[in-house]
């Protein structure tokens, strides 16, 4: 009787705890699973994954079936929300963007079991949800990252805490809703995503050291990867990247022109994976260039690179040194920067090409826009070493546009890329015309690579000795 009466009490408690939390939000007009205590997140996230839990896998199913529905429904709305509020991109490219995510990041299918079985038996091993994940999001792919984080991780079982960065808290928090009322809609429980109202340095420090927090997700620049690293819990960390992109004597320079500018300029560069410098042989450099002309890039002369380069870097990179960008102009437009620095281009431009040598700072620094350096090499080998260079050691990204398979397999192998992309515009590498599966969470730094349901489990094995071998 006593048992009886404590676990009664339990589940009072919890259910008074749950519905103080969402009273909070509906006082406040927020909006499901947003808070304005991180706290009261973390707390509302773990009763949502008690309660998730106890919840059949093909209600799981019909919970990430039903983010979809919802999340292409309000894509466009959301694409525009995002594009305005952050100034970042063309919400053109955020829908197209969004659409990857939403279609093919990997749900419950991703998360199976594995057996073994041989003369002393059978065992079963399960991916098993961490608890309540924290993961901090970027303003530079703002929605995609946390609908595809929340695919994955809510299919692989388990609720997440969001800290989405400051410059984009508005559309952050129109999602969480929005993800919250799919999931309940689909028979699932409300707070399973949860945010804050004032995402803040603060709060993403607080996240990372909260004892409730499982494992920490981030995605962001060298510093927010550093603080998490050293939080001492389990982190799975996208880092920075800056993407070369080789062109040989033998590539298709047809092919290769198109998918450099698309996607160089796909949402003006604001993807981690996005090409940020060419290395060209030098005798197809110009004929690249008229191709790369022909799909939307406009080439500065001598004079005006260096008033570009004046403009976007504010801390010129070099070998051994990764620069910085001025945030002013990440993301914009390439009519935008241009018209900064006196130059009227075609609306229709799309990318900035600026022919330089090996060692100037466009070629160290990860721009994140429109501008794109090419530098000329004697010849592929020399145009491979200088990509491992200038790629700083990050493992993140780097394409190739060749018809040799000796040096397409070298570049492979000497890169040691998460990614790798031949023949074909970066954004392949995630699935958006290339094989595969979509995330937006590269986790190069941890080493995981392209995230999936699967990354955001812990094996269990479960050994039966003697029994259930059937042969």
């Amino acid at each position: 009787m006593d048992n009886l009466e404590q676990n009664i009490r339990q589940l009072v408690e919890e259910v008074v705890n749950g519905m103080n939390l969402n009273l909070k939000n509906d006082v406040a007009g927020k909006g499901i699973g947003v808070y304005s205590n991180i706290n009261h997140a973390i707390d509302a996230a773990e009763l949502a994954f008690n309660k998730l839990n106890k919840i059949s896998l093909e209600t799981r199913k019909g919970i990430i079936a039903n983010i979809r529905k919802v999340c292409t429904e309000n894509n466009t709305f959301m694409s525009k929300m995002a594009q305005e509020e952050t100034g970042l991109g063309r919400w053109e490219d955020k829908v197209l963007k969004n659409t990857l995510g939403i279609n093919k990041t990997p749900g419950v299918e991703d998360v199976i079991p594995e057996t073994f079985s041989d003369d002393h038996g059978l065992t079963l091993v399960e991916h098993a949800p961490y608890g309540v994940i924290g993961s901090i999001t970027p303003t530079t792919n703002s929605t995609i990252t946390i609908i595809s984080n929340a695919i994955g991780m809510i299919a692989a079982g388990n609720s997440v805490v969001f800290n989405p960065h400051p410059a984009a808290k508005k559309v952050s928090c129109y999602l969480i809703n929005l993800l919250n009322r799919a999931i309940i809609e689909a028979g699932g429980p409300a707070n399973l995503v949860t945010c804050i109202d004032e995402p803040t340095i603060e709060s993403a420090k607080e996240l990372m050291s909260h004892k409730k927090i499982a494992i920490m997700v981030v995605t962001g620049g060298p510093a927010v990867v550093k603080t998490a690293m050293n939080s001492g819990k389990k982190v799975i960390a996208a880092g920075p990247g800056n993407p070369p992109v080789v062109v040989d004597e033998t590539a298709d320079l047809v092919k290769a022109g198109k998918a450099i500018v698309d996607g160089a300029s796909f949402d003006n560069n604001l993807i981690c994976i996005c090409e940020k410098e060419i290395i060209c042989v030098a005798s197809v450099a110009d004929r690249l260039k008229e191709e790369m002309k022909k799909n939307g890039a406009y080439e500065l002369n001598e004079d005006q690179i260096k008033k570009i380069t004046a403009l976007v870097i504010s801390e010129p990179g070099g070998p051994g040194n990764e620069g910085a960008a001025n945030k002013k102009y990440v993301g914009k437009n390439a009519d935008f920067i241009a018209k900064e620095i006196g130059l009227s281009v075609p609306p229709s431009t799309r990318l900035l090409l600026c022919e330089v040598g090996r060692e100037h700072p466009l070629v160290w620094t990860e721009q994140l826009m429109p501008v794109m350096p090419l530098v000329r090499v004697k010849d592929v080998d020399t145009a491979i070493d200088l990509a491992v260079d200038c790629e700083h050691g990050f493992r993140h990204t780097a394409i190739m546009h060749s018809l040799n398979i000796e040096k397409l397999s070298k570049m492979a192998r000497v890169m040691n890329c998460s990614i790798f992309i031949k023949n074909g515009p970066s954004y392949a590498g995630l699935g958006f015309g290339g094989a595969g599966f979509a995330s937006f969470t590269i986790a190069s730094p941890t080493g995981e690579g392209v995230t999936r349901a699967r990354t955001f489990t812990r094996e269990r094995r479960c050994t039966l000795v003697d029994f259930f071998r059937i042969i």
